[in-house]
């Protein structure tokens, strides 16, 4: 052996010695892919998400960060338009080499990148909003392979709701305003159901195309149903358009709004004199201290209550795949796939929202300990198409200020789904 050679091994041997810890180090910090829409019609609740989203990063870094680096949360705008959402979703995975993706808020989006792109890739997505039942069916049949979850219970809650907040208030002839994509035709077809099984009938349902300066036509349609009421599935920005139109055009002020439809934005949008009889609806959280332990981090992060849709969701979406990739043996996507429901653990130690929640549990798994992620939603677990179950609430608006009418919990959303035959 020459000298030089025995001089040239010597000097690789802290490398080879230490050669993991090099390669962890190198590849800090780890990124994490997300899909939210920052501008576009869904722009207005888009931001308070993606914001909500890296603060769940910022208190896994706090906690220590993921096989002893910090997240980087790599976010890319899909403007609300999935052909610009599977353009993101590429960027993450063939450029960035994110080994999962959260947020995704459009339905139509998450069917785009499911089918396009994460699965044939093999990359994990956790979606925070995505509710079409078209993705069920697409896990039931194989087509995900097990590469899609939500954090969100699909459409058929918001349909129960949605009748729910009807029928309680006496109307029994709606009208229908709907998006015209796979999200609100699947959720027009499980409302249609709901309504009927719960003492209704709908007058007839108006599709419309996003992002359109105007929606009279649509409107007058609408109107010519002669419905008691209006249940509007819209998104934020066009929402607000078609609320406007509805009540310059002498449309009843009898309105059920979409969860897309409840934030402040909107009221100030429609005017809120205009929404006193309103109703909304949203997904809700079970009461518990896991909730309580997301809404003080909020607050205190914001200074406003995490009132809005998609912020606990997608809270959760971001924790429990950060915990995912601390479990799983590789920072790969079907290794961070695998790890997903283990974090989920029956038996395992209850990790909870926040810097101090998410430590306890970075640290068990690293310690070789099963945990159960309660999240900002309440207890959870993904079943075998990455769905899960969830109470609902409706909303009204009091004084201008978004307020809970009512929480239909988990024990009642079941007796209805059984009652309607979902």
């Amino acid at each position: 052996m020459t000298k030089r050679l025995l001089i040239a091994l010597v000097g690789a041997l802290p490398l080879l010695a230490f050669g993991g810890e090099a390669r962890a180090q190198a590849a800090c910090p780890h990124k994490l892919g997300a899909v939210i829409p920052l501008t576009g019609p869904q722009g207005p609740i888009g931001k308070p998400i993606a914001d909500t989203a890296q603060l769940a990063i910022e208190h896994v870094n706090a906690a220590g960060g993921v096989k002893g680096c910090p997240i980087e949360l790599v976010l890319r705008d899909d403007t609300g338009q999935p052909t610009l959402g599977v353009d993101a979703a590429r960027y993450l995975v063939d450029v960035q080499k994110t080994p999962a993706i959260v947020g995704v808020v459009g339905s139509g989006i998450a069917l785009a990148i499911v089918s396009s792109v994460t699965t044939a890739a093999k990359v994990p997505m956790v979606s925070c909003c995505a509710v079409t039942p078209t993705l069920t069916k697409m896990a039931e049949d194989g087509k995900t392979e097990g590469y899609f979850f939500r954090t969100i219970p699909t459409s058929r809650v918001f349909a129960v709701a949605h009748a729910v907040a009807t029928t309680d208030r006496g109307y029994k002839n709606p009208a229908v305003i709907y998006v015209n994509n796979d999200f609100g035709s699947t959720l027009l077809r499980d409302l249609e159901k709901a309504i009927a099984a719960l003492g209704g009938k709908i007058a007839g349902a108006v599709p419309y195309n996003e992002n359109q300066p105007s929606y009279r036509t649509e409107v007058n349609q609408a109107l010519a149903l002669k419905g008691d009421a209006l249940i509007l599935i819209a998104f934020s920005q066009d929402g607000a358009t078609i609320g406007r139109e509805w009540i310059s055009l002498g449309g009843t002020q009898n309105l059920v709004l979409h969860n897309t439809l409840r934030s402040q934005d909107f009221i100030n949008a429609v005017g809120a004199r205009f929404l006193g009889k309103a109703a909304g609806i949203d997904n809700a959280q079970v009461a518990g201290p896991s909730v309580d332990a997301f809404n003080a981090a909020f607050k205190a992060k914001f200074n406003r209550d995490p009132v809005g849709p998609g912020l606990h969701t997608v809270y959760d979406s971001a924790a429990v795949t950060a915990l995912a990739m601390q479990q799983a043996r590789a920072l790969d996507g079907t290794a961070i796939r695998d790890a997903l429901r283990l974090v989920q653990d029956a038996a395992g130690e209850v990790v909870m929202p926040g810097a101090e929640g998410l430590k306890k549990g970075l640290d068990a798994i690293k310690a070789g300990r099963k945990v159960r992620y309660v999240g900002a939603t309440g207890p959870f677990g993904f079943d075998k198409n990455g769905d899960v179950s969830g109470p609902a609430l409706v909303w009204k608006i009091d004084d201008g200020k978004l307020a809970t009418d009512k929480v239909i919990d988990l024990e009642q959303m079941a007796a209805l789904f059984r009652r309607i035959g979902y």
